[in-house]
């Protein structure tokens, strides 16, 4: 019987989870289509970006909402070390509520656009602001769904540069897994100076997460944790933040998720701990910032058991960790690619463990795949 993330393909296809596991387990092969298509279309990128990014007073800003904020908040540090100027990781639903506050500076601006669709209210309402508040504002849109809004509705070819990942990230189930890897890799391809040898070989530990390590996620799973706290310093924060949301979306809330920094988990968000706890330990590849990953796991190890803390790493001596191998050397926000698949794992699991359907957690409707009900109110009424 063939079997797919420790899973026979019948128990997820009657589960509701086949496409959801599909969508988790082609990443690898989407990102090796992804770099072959930035390479062919990296000349136009390039004859878009290049005079913008040699203005010195050029403002960058990432947005988008749910998952593809979070795009954004893995990227931005990474950024502004590469590019050396400003890049802000921004909400859309942050712009859309408070647009004078967010461009309350009227310097030349990049809107780069993350959406898996590309339909939900604010994703266009962002754009539009930014035009309307903003006197220089041109848009850098990351998107899987060539016919959604944000890809099509900007007229001005100067102006707007689409990026249009392969259909297949364009995930069919309810969480976004394919589509936010997708999306990272891409605007790393386009901003981030990453290469072709550089995706294989986080294609190559992504392929070593899903081959080994499905049955310690299902494992992890038949514990009954009640709660999952996902520590992330800098970079590994903004994974963190999208590690808690899928399994508060997969498992409709049944598993609460909850992401801080290392640091900021003592200040008062600790208080979560107890025996129905796990804490998922992102370790920085910068050895400065990984201290503080370490101490923090060091000390739950005196108040947690040993099953209740996994350490997910890049860094090859950290003995009982959840490895990724090759990719010690890494900035952060690459290592984010193939680290975030094992929260994809555990959120799978737990979901399936609690009699969730992943493909559609919600069959009642309660929350959407595409974000609806939300009303766009014009700025100057």
């Amino acid at each position: 019987m063939s079997t797919f993330l420790g899973y026979d393909l019948d128990h997820l296809r009657r589960h509701g989870a086949l496409d959801t596991s599909r969508e988790i387990a082609q990443q690898p092969a989407v990102w090796r289509r992804i770099a072959r298509l930035a390479a062919e279309s990296g000349a136009e990128t390039d004859a878009f970006l290049k005079p913008l990014l040699e203005r010195p007073d050029l403002r960058i800003v990432l947005t988008g909402a749910g998952t593809s904020a979070y795009v954004g908040d893995v990227l931005a540090p990474s950024l502004r070390r590469r590019l050396g100027r400003r890049v802000d990781a921004i909400a859309t639903t942050d712009i859309v509520a408070d647009p004078l506050a967010c461009f309350a500076q009227a310097v030349p601006t990049l809107l780069v656009s993350f959406a898996r669709s590309g339909d939900s209210p604010e994703s266009v309402r962002a754009t539009e602001l930014a035009n309307e508040v903003l006197t220089d504002c041109w848009h850098l849109v990351v998107t899987c769904n060539e016919h959604g809004r944000l890809a099509t509705q900007h007229a001005d070819p100067s102006a707007v540069h689409v990026v249009l990942l392969p259909e297949a990230a364009n995930d069919r189930g309810f969480a976004m897994t394919s589509s936010f890897t997708g999306m990272v890799l891409a605007a790393l391809l386009a901003l981030g100076g990453v290469d072709e040898d550089l995706v294989e070989r986080l294609a190559g530990a992504a392929e070593h997460v899903l081959a080994t390590r499905p049955a310690a996620a299902a494992e992890l799973a038949a514990h009954g944790f009640s709660r999952i706290v996902y520590l992330g310093s800098g970079t590994m924060h903004g994974v963190a933040r999208e590690s808690a949301l899928k399994v508060l979306e997969l498992t409709a809330g049944r598993a609460v998720g909850l992401a801080e920094s290392a640091l900021g988990f003592r200040h008062g968000p600790k208080s979560v701990l107890n025996e129905a706890t796990l804490v998922v330990s992102y370790e920085s590849n910068d050895p400065y910032t990984s201290q503080y990953d370490r101490d923090m796991a060091a000390e739950l190890l005196e108040v947690l058991p040993a099953r209740n803390l996994v350490t997910i790493t890049g860094q090859p001596a950290r003995h009982g960790a959840w490895l990724l191998p090759g990719v010690a050397d890494m900035d952060d926000a690459a290592l984010a690619l193939p680290a975030v698949i094992c929260a994809q794992l555990i959120a799978l699991h737990f979901s399936l463990a609690l009699g969730r359907t992943p493909d559609n957690p919600f069959p009642g409707g309660e929350v959407n795949r595409v974000v609806q009900g939300a009303i766009m109110h014009p700025l100057h009424p």
